[in-house]
Formats: structure tokens, C-alpha cells, sequence
């Protein structure tokens, strides 16, 4: 590595210090980021995959985020047309809980405070399609958006190494010290090598492990107020036909969400509790898992039994401790500390935010450093609301027509193999099938149209090292695979790294 000093030293390879090493790489600076694990592997790739505004916030008087979110989602979905999309949203009205008129009124400052532009309206339904249980005659459908949470982490950091950074996967930082008017960082490769990096600016973007950074790896005297919250979801096969989804409230005052998912499939979530423990260690637990069954046999005319569930996930949120009593009262908006001595590099924390907001977390913690860094020589703040991520270089109303393009060419290849790669990789879907003739020419098929084409392109473009960064994070096929085909894809990416250390 390039011993010279970085302008800006990440830690952290989740949503928002993706966010912030590919904002800070446009802007022209020199920057490094260390993730002890894979790319979006914990909080990032266990949200409910929305880009939403947060309908309940509304409750809470959080305007601001509600607000900021709202401008958010077209935002989003023109940058990365391939993984963001619009859906709509069915709130049925429950005669028991929050009246109708509050819902409306709701969903009235939801349409008109954020912006919204080429998002459909809220109308009002009738929901008598026998899906719900007869009580539920009447619903409100609003519009947001679905992301692919994980996939959205990841080209990020493609897009900051395109534009020269340094990303470092399975790297961890042992230790991070102001020295001589810079920050001395040491950290770790999987490989047990160590390595040292000299930065103006250290940005601790650890998650679920920000005060675990400060208080052991920076052994920084600021405290961390951080409220570890934990998020569960369930998926079943799919509980209705139609490709709206569904916020439900409970009696708790929480509402839930049952959204298509992976064409075959229902996601249902999700649950808020508080977290005590390694956040490494987060699963979904009995008693959550028989929450959202009830949460969802509540309203859904057939219930949904536990013995249903084909997958589960969960994640700890590593929200701001804002005093709140419950969970769910939390607050979602993010907080941005800086720790700067006289005369010594800063330290910039960050503390909750949501998926949604990550591009503007970043572009204010770039305006927060702004003084603590060099001028830029790149593009100017707010760039990243206009640049599209790797592969969504196209209409974002076109992506029928950018399925068509691939397959013109290509009669070989199964449609529905054409969309989900323009799904995941769009434009740059062509790069995993560049030169083949046939299906034999993509490598090894290890099920789910799963190639080895496929495989390279992850192993070189994507920092995909295991099964489970293939199979659950750059994609969901492990809901279609085997375990003895999981197990040769992990023998694959093995093969891989030893015939290309590049990758």
C-alpha cells in the first residue's frame, strides 16, 4: 500500500462509511477503508429493504428525517435504477387502533413535504379480494421504494475504488493513535499480515461496534451514547398474488410490514427490541419468530404458522441514545459527533441513520470535516445526488427495455436469468457475459443460475470471498440453493483466490 498519508481513514464497510469513502473519493481526496468482515455483512444487510420515508416517524415529530427521507427516495432510485424501485404500500384501516382520518392526515404530509415527484399518490381502496380477513374493508395504498440493501453497500465501495480508494475487506483495525499531527491506525488482514496507515481524518463508521472503537481499538475519553436495538425478519412462500405490499399495525403501537419478495416468497417484518451482547451474535429468536406470525395471522385471512418460515435474518441497529423509553421510540435520525483537539487530527463518529439517508449522512459528515481536510480537487458537494452507482446508467423507467437489449443478442440465455442479472448488475450485467456463445461458455452452473461467470466477476468486482457473501449478500440465491450446492460454491471462490490472488 501507498505509504503516503490519507486524507481520510474509514472504518467501517457498512452503508454509511461506504457512503462517506465514495462521497470524500469524488471530491478528489485520498481515501482508505478497513472492514473487519465482507461489505454490508451485519446491520446494512438486515434492513426491511426499503427506501422509505418512515411513516411512523411522523408519530414522533421527526419532520426533519421524515422530510429528508422523502427527498431521498427519487433521489436513490435515479441514481441506482437496478437495485431501487418503486412499490406500493397497503395500510389497512383497523377500527380497533389508529383512527382513519389520522391515517389520512398521515399519509397526506407523507405525499407533499418530501418532494415527491414521479411517485404515485396515496388513494384509498377497497380490500375485498379475500387475501385479509373480511374486517379489513378499507385500506389506504401510498408509494416508496425496495432497495437491495447489501447490494447497495457494495457499489458504493466499487464506485469509491473506481474513483481511487482503497477498499480493504476482511481487514480489522487493531489500534488507531494521534501521532505527530496524524492518526497512526494498525490493522489486521485475514492473512494475520499487519499493516500501518497514516490518515489526517479517522471516521468511525463501525455500526453495532462504534463504541466498541472507541473505548478499545481508539481508547478514545469521549463516551458512546448508543442504543443497541435488534430488527428481525421472517420469509415465507409467497402469502398472495399481487406485487403490493402491506404495513400493518399492532396493538403495541408498532407496525410491521409483509412485502413480495425474490418472486416466491414473503418477507415479514420487522420486530425492536433492546440488545445486550456481540452483535456478531444476533438472531432471529422463538419469540420474535411467533410475533410477526401472529403480528401478520392477525390480518392475513390464512395464518402464517412458524413452521413456515424458510429463512430468517436479523439485525442490530446502533441507534443514538436519545433517552427513550421504548425501543421503537428511538430515535432513526443520525448523529454525528467530532472529537478534534487543538492542534490534533479529528475524529468523526457516527451513530444511527437509516439506509435511506445514508447519502446525505455522508455529505454532512464531509461538511462537518471540511475544516480538518484538504481542499477538494474532484467533483463538488452534493455530486453523489446526480452520479449513478456502477450499472444504473439508465432510464430509470427503461429497465424492461435494458433486459431486452441483453437478451437481442442472446437467445440462449433464459429470459428470467437476463432480468435478475440486470436486476442485480445492471448495465454491468454485460461484463459477466462478455465473449460467451452459449450457456457452456459461462463456466460451472452450481444451481439457481448461479455461473461461474457470475462467480469471477463477484471474486473481482465485488470483494465476494465466501458462499454466504454470493448466496446472501451480493444476491439471495441460498434461498434457492442446496447445502451441498452452497458448499461448492464456497470450494469455487477457494479455488479462485488460489489461482488469483488479485481477486
Amino acid at each position: 500500500m501507498d505509504t503516503a498519508i490519507f486524507d481520510l481513514m474509514v472504518i467501517g464497510g457498512g452503508i454509511n462509511g461506504c457512503g462517506i469513502a465514495r462521497d470524500a473519493a469524488g471530491r478528489g481526496l485520498k481515501v482508505a477503508l478497513c472492514e473487519r468482515a465482507d461489505l454490508g455483512g451485519a446491520t446494512s444487510s438486515a434492513s426491511t429493504k426499503l427506501v422509505h420515508g418512515g411513516l411512523r416517524y411522523l408519530e414522533h415529530y421527526e419532520f426533519r428525517l421524515v422530510r429528508e427521507a422523502l427527498q431521498e427516495r427519487e433521489v436513490l432510485w435515479g441514481i441506482a435504477p437496478h437495485i431501487i424501485w418503486p412499490l406500493r404500500f397497503v395500510l389497512p384501516h383497523h377500527k380497533g387502533l389508529r383512527p382513519a382520518w389520522l391515517l389520512r392526515l398521515g399519509l397526506f404530509l407523507y405525499d407533499h413535504i418530501g418532494g415527491r415527484k414521479l411517485l404515485p399518490a396515496t388513494i384509498t381502496r377497497r380490500l375485498d379480494d379475500g387475501i385479509l380477513k373480511p374486517e379489513f374493508t378499507t385500506g389506504f395504498e401510498y408509494s416508496d421504494c425496495w432497495v437491495e440493501d447489501s447490494r447497495l453497500v457494495v457499489l458504493n465501495a466499487r464506485d469509491a475504488a473506481d474513483l481511487g480508494a482503497t477498499i480493504m475487506t476482511r481487514t480489522e483495525c487493531l489500534s488507531a493513535a494521534r501521532a505527530d499531527g496524524v492518526w497512526s491506525v494498525t490493522v489486521r488482514a485475514l492473512d494475520g499480515q499487519t499493516q500501518a496507515i497514516r490518515a489526517r481524518v479517522l471516521v468511525n463508521a463501525a455500526g453495532p461496534w462504534v463504541a466498541h472503537v472507541l473505548g478499545q481499538v481508539i481508547r478514545a475519553n469521549t463516551s458512546a451514547k448508543v442504543r443497541m436495538v435488534q430488527g428481525s425478519h421472517i420469509v415465507v412462500p409467497r402469502l398472495y398474488a399481487h406485487d403490493r405490499c402491506y404495513i400493518f399495525q399492532n396493538a403495541d403501537n408498532r407496525i410491521f410490514f409483509a412485502i413480495p419478495y425474490e418472486r416466491d416468497f414473503t418477507l415479514i417484518g420487522t420486530t425492536d427490541q433492546d440488545y445486550v451482547g456481540d452483535p456478531a451474535d444476533v438472531h432471529a429468536t422463538e419469540p420474535e419468530i411467533a410475533y410477526l406470525c401472529k403480528g401478520a395471522s392477525d390480518y392475513f385471512a390464512v395464518p402464517v404458522r412458524p413452521d413456515q418460515v424458510v429463512w430468517t435474518y436479523s439485525g442490530v441497529r446502533p441507534l443514538y441514545d436519545d433517552g427513550a423509553g421504548a425501543a421503537q421510540e428511538a430515535t432513526r435520525d443520525y448523529v454525528l459527533t467530532l472529537d478534534a483537539p487543538e492542534g490534533g487530527p479529528a475524529l468523526l463518529s457516527v451513530f444511527g441513520g437509516k439506509i435511506t439517508t445514508y447519502r446525505r449522512l455522508a455529505e454532512a459528515a464531509l461538511e462537518k470535516l471540511a475544516s480538518h481536510l484538504p481542499a477538494p480537487s474532484g467533483a463538488s458537494a452534493g455530486w453523489t445526488a446526480h452520479a449513478t452507482l456502477p450499472g444504473g446508467d439508465f432510464d430509470r423507467l427503461g429497465f424492461g427495455a435494458l433486459v431486452d437489449d441483453m437478451l437481442k443478442d442472446r437467445p440462449w440465455l433464459p429470459p428470467a436469468t437476463a432480468t435478475r442479472l440486470c436486476r442485480a448488475y445492471g448495465t454491468r450485467a454485460t461484463r459477466i457475459i462478455e465473449g460467451a456463445k452459449s450457456l457452456s461458455d459461462m463456466g460451472e452452473w452450481f444451481g439457481a443460475d448461479l455461473s461461474g461467470a457470475e462467480l469471477r466477476y463477484l471474486a473481482r468486482e465485488e470483494w465476494a470471498r465466501t458462499a454466504a457473501d454470493v448466496v446472501w449478500r451480493r444476491s439471495k440465491l441460498g434461498l434457492r440453493l442446496t447445502q451441498s450446492e452452497i458448499i461448492r460454491v464456497d470450494e469455487a471462490l477457494a479455488a479462485l483466490a488460489e489461482h488469483h490472488p488479485a481477486y
